[in-house]
């Protein structure tokens, strides 16, 4: 019991100063790194990482810059989120990239949460430039409405014929309703966002008609190797008829001549007509030449079934000053069934 005694007296120190040891070092603080809020500062892109940018567009990469950003784990655009896997940080960047789309045109915040907090930098995030893919009708009185459609139509704040503004009558992403200015007979649509201004392809209205619902006083069907309805009643491009070209031999021709005098068409850049494409004439072609010079002429390919609209420039078709016929011949020598409607030129 003597030599226990001696040895438990000589073992609790040791304990002592260990379980002293153990507290101290358990009351240290273990080191946690930067807890620090967020704070941003800037935006560049990938290419060029020392010029700050005034605004960027939908679907960019981009780098923010702040300060205590290495535990982000979130970045919003005015709500909408960037995909976790798009998200590179370290405690002075982060490298995302914006969603393809987004709820503003043009006003877009960011934020960014880290593990210890969140900050928010104002910055202009633009949709892309618009796009129009077509518009309808093709022609008609003042004051109507045309639907025009494409992408990209967010925040539209001008849509102009030529250079007359037009009234907007509704808007989303894709489609813009508008009521045609008066006095306009034939012109080039322009619509404008935030993010830029785009023309239509074609132009709307005509200068002069040739053939709508029925033919312009003075014309007559004189077309060959061929039969024309001029009062086909389906499919139209516009209004209740149109024109039906039945092949009788192949390189037949639908062809319109005007009786004396010509018309005078200086100063006019081209003829536009619309063509129906049965399934079976997908890929085929015509030929349209003027005042009967088939040299001179263009051909052309129906890419789609349905509606082809054309519109092709005089500096094509030789330069007339003065026209007597539109000519539009079967060129894949073929006994094609074509529709024709809204002849005339711009």
């Amino acid at each position: 019991m003597k030599h226990q005694s001696s040895f438990i007296s000589g073992f609790l120190p040791v304990l002592l100063l260990s379980a002293l040891i153990l507290s101290f070092t358990a009351c240290k603080k273990t080191p946690l790194g930067d807890t620090s809020l967020p704070e941003l500062y800037s935006v560049t892109d990938l290419n060029n990482r020392t010029v700050e940018l005034t605004s960027v567009k939908y679907g960019d990469w981009i780098i923010i810059k702040g300060k205590h950003l290495a535990t982000t784990y979130k970045v919003e655009f005015n709500t909408v989120l960037a995909a976790d896997s798009l998200i590179y940080a370290d405690d002075s960047t982060v490298t995302v990239k914006i969603p393809p789309v987004l709820p503003d045109p043009e006003n877009n915040p960011i934020k960014v949460t880290t593990k210890y907090g969140s900050a928010t930098l104002n910055f202009r995030i633009l949709q892309p430039p618009p796009t129009i893919t077509s518009f309808d009708p093709m022609a008609g009185p003042d004051g109507q409405v045309v639907t025009i459609t494409g992408y990209n139509f967010g925040g539209v704040n001008s849509v102009k014929f030529g250079n007359v503004e037009a009234t907007i009558v509704s808007s989303t992403r894709e489609e813009v309703k508008v009521n045609v200015p008066a006095g306009t007979t034939s012109a080039y649509i322009f619509l404008s966002t935030p993010s830029g201004t785009v023309r239509t392809e074609l132009m709307y209205g005509f200068r002069y008609l040739i053939y709508d619902e029925a033919l312009t006083a003075t014309w007559s069907n004189t077309s060959f190797s061929a039969t024309a309805v001029m009062n086909n009643a389906t499919p139209v491009r516009r209004g209740a008829l149109s024109a039906k070209m039945t092949c009788t031999a192949t390189f037949g021709a639908f062809r319109l001549s005007k009786s004396t005098p010509a018309v005078n068409i200086t100063g006019y850049t081209g003829v536009r007509f619309s063509v129906y494409a049965p399934t079976a004439s997908v890929g085929k072609k015509v030929k349209v030449y003027l005042n009967g010079v088939s040299a001179s002429g263009v051909t052309l390919t129906m890419t789609k079934e349905g509606w082809n609209d054309f519109q092709v420039p005089l500096t094509s078709l030789g330069n007339p000053t003065t026209l007597t016929t539109f000519t539009m011949q079967e060129f894949s020598g073929l006994l094609q069934v074509l529709y024709i409607d809204d002849i005339g030129m711009i």
